[in-house]
C-alpha cells in the first residue's frame, strides 16, 4: 500500500466517521480545492521573489498548512472521480515532455505552440 493510497482509505475513513460523504461531491470538493489553493496563494500575496524563497516560519507554517489542505481535498476528489492522482500526474508529465523538449524549451517560458 503507498502512502497516497493510505491518506485516500484514511480520508475516507474521516469523512465516513464524520457522515460528510453526502457532502462530498465532485463539484463540492473541486471548490473546497480551489478555496484552499486560494488560501496558498495569500501566504505569497505582495512578497517579493526572494520573500517568497525565504519565508520567514509563521509564513512557512501558513504554507504547510495550506498545502496540506490542498492535498487533502486533492486526493478526496481524486477518489471520488475515481482518477489516480499520481498515474495522471505521470500521463501528464510525459505529456508535457512532448510539448516541451529540454532541447527547445531550456532556459525560458514560452508556450509550447511557441517553440
Amino acid at each position: 500500500m503507498t502512502d497516497l493510497t493510505r491518506l485516500r482509505d484514511d480520508l475516507r475513513a474521516f469523512a465516513a466517521e464524520r457522515d460528510w460523504d453526502r457532502f462530498h461531491s465532485p463539484k463540492n470538493l473541486a471548490m473546497a480545492l480551489a478555496g484552499e489553493a486560494g488560501e496558498l496563494v495569500e501566504v505569497f500575496q505582495w512578497l517579493s521573489e526572494a520573500e517568497s524563497a525565504n519565508l520567514s516560519p509563521a509564513a512557512r507554517a501558513a504554507a504547510d498548512e495550506e498545502l496540506a489542505d490542498v492535498l487533502l481535498y486533492l486526493v478526496r476528489l481524486a477518489d471520488k472521480l475515481g482518477i489516480d492522482p499520481l498515474d495522471a500526474a505521470r500521463r501528464k508529465l510525459d505529456a508535457n515532455g512532448r510539448k516541451y523538449p529540454a532541447d527547445k524549451a531550456r532556459g525560458h517560458s514560452r508556450k509550447y505552440t511557441e517553440l
